[in-house]
């Protein structure tokens, strides 16, 4: 991770770099979105710790996070004998995309907020520099 976000503009960033930067995902959130990415349909959470070779534990943990952010979605299946299982599939790209935009607009507005607060807070206590004629 750069260490500052003059670094991190200079980096040419990837997707996965963008999920991460805006939603503070780990390597293992974007190894379990991207096997549902690339999945032909919903998978339970045992499909995923399979593909991904890790726990159930392990897997539900990342699957909660991409789930927190939005950019997973789980449906409830029910047994005809009574009983449940959930499944995870990956949200709409044009709505994780347009939230991706907002969080961005968001930061981009608060940013400038301090910028104007800094400019207001220093402008009157830096001593212009002499220019030599």
């Amino acid at each position: 991770m750069p260490d500052s976000m003059a670094e991190m503009l200079r980096q040419d960033m990837q997707c996965e770099g963008l999920l991460e930067c805006l939603h503070g995902l780990k390597d293992l959130d974007r190894e379990c979105f991207q096997v549902l990415a690339e999945s032909d349909g919903a998978l339970t959470v045992d499909e995923i710790a399979d593909r991904i070779e890790r726990e159930r534990s392990t897997a539900y943990r990342s699957i909660q996070r991409l789930l927190d952010t939005g950019l997973v979605q789980k449906e409830q299946i029910n047994y005809d004998q009574g009983g449940y299982y959930h499944v995870y599939y990956p949200a709409d790209p044009d709505a994780v995309a347009d939230d991706m935009q907002r969080l961005l607009n968001d930061w981009y507005a608060q940013i400038g907020t301090l910028i104007q607060e800094f400019r207001t807070k220093y402008e009157d206590t830096a001593d212009p520099v002499p220019v030599d004629d």
